[in-house]
């Protein structure tokens, strides 16, 4: 019985021993498993962190280039039109003169008679700079559609830089300043045709375009072009110095001359059309823009009645004036209004 008794208490501390060491080997595996695992998940974690880091940092940066190379396309390609869209015509005037200022006020008033008084509704801001009487002019002739004036119908005005020379000895014409550009020497027959012929040719295509959305159009190519811009602005000058010198020939042979032309030639900064030239003309476009007189020879040269709103007259005779003041009947009418007879826009009807 003892043996027996042994023999089983021999059996139960093996079997407990053995189940002692499946339970500890079993636990060692399940914690070498854990570690295992548990440094497998670490390094994803580490490596998914990481990972989203570096998309993040790569988003940025493309985000930053991306911003790059679209205000870089933008600025490249950008229309950087002169003449800008229609905008309502008191919602400008709010906006740009807000206050309880007497002139603020005057001006408001002065918008408020365009709009209800003259049926103005909307403005085209024009580029402020030398030449934005003359813009402004010229894209309305082109949006319209205006034709020649009837002399440029009779004449080749691509010819008329030389004929100045050659045929009225005005020899002087080499001392011509294309805006900025100063002295230009023999060299400027060449550039004066270039320009006068590119006025006649964009004229022309203007005029013959009876869809009024496609000169619109293309007038928002034209004038996003600078450098065509300035081409067509010297030919302008260049169309008034001719008739200022016309009608002085005129004048010399006793014919009779439109009034304004006499009071041009009375003053001394222009009493001939050399001094015209030098003293007014070569400045436009460089140092200052069109004066009164010269909006009067603008107008007669193109024979078209050009109709001002000068705001900063409000409630006086000059508030409103036309250049030339007696035009044909048949010459066509556009319109500008100024704040300052500095600067000029367009109000649209």
């Amino acid at each position: 019985m003892e043996w027996k008794r042994y023999l089983q208490m021999t059996y139960q501390i093996k079997g407990s021993d053995q189940v002692h060491s499946w339970t500890l080997v079993t636990s060692q595996a399940l914690d070498t498993a854990w570690k295992v695992a548990r440094g497998s998940v670490t390094l994803a974690v580490a490596f998914l962190v990481a990972a989203l880091c570096y998309v993040r940092r790569m988003h940025s940066y493309l985000g930053r280039r991306l911003k790059w190379w679209i205000g870089y396309l933008q600025r490249k390609f950008k229309r950087n039109l002169s003449v800008e869209a229609e905008v309502d015509l008191l919602s400008y005037s709010a906006r740009e003169w807000k206050g309880e200022t007497p002139r603020a006020k005057l001006m408001r008033k002065a918008y408020e008679e365009l709009f209800w008084r003259h049926h103005i509704k909307c403005v085209r801001q024009v580029k402020r700079d030398n030449y934005d009487a003359l813009r402004s002019v010229l894209f309305q002739i082109f949006s319209q559609g205006l034709s020649f004036p009837s002399w440029m119908k009779e004449k080749d005005i691509v010819k008329l830089p030389e004929k100045l020379l050659f045929s009225q000895g005005c020899n002087w014409i080499q001392q011509y300043s294309f805006g900025p550009e100063k002295y230009t020497g023999s060299n400027v027959f060449g550039k004066l045709r270039k320009c006068v012929e590119l006025l006649k040719t964009q004229w022309t295509e203007f005029s013959g375009i009876k869809d009024y959305h496609k000169r619109g159009s293309m007038c928002n190519i034209l004038f996003s072009d600078a450098i065509l811009e300035y081409k067509l602005y010297e030919a302008l000058k260049f169309i008034m110095l001719y008739q200022v010198t016309e009608v002085y020939e005129q004048m010399k042979t006793q014919k009779v001359i439109p009034s304004l032309f006499r009071l041009l030639f009375s003053r001394e900064t222009s009493s001939d059309p050399l001094s015209f030239m030098m003293n007014h003309l070569n400045s436009v476009g460089d140092t200052c823009g069109l004066e009164q007189i010269d909006m009067f020879i603008l107008g007669h040269s193109l024979e078209i009645k050009i109709k001002v709103f000068r705001l900063f007259k409000f409630n006086s005779r000059d508030f409103e004036v036309c250049y030339p003041d007696l035009p044909f009947r048949e010459w066509p009418e556009i319109s500008l209004l100024t704040e300052n007879d500095r600067h000029y826009h367009i109000p649209v009807f």
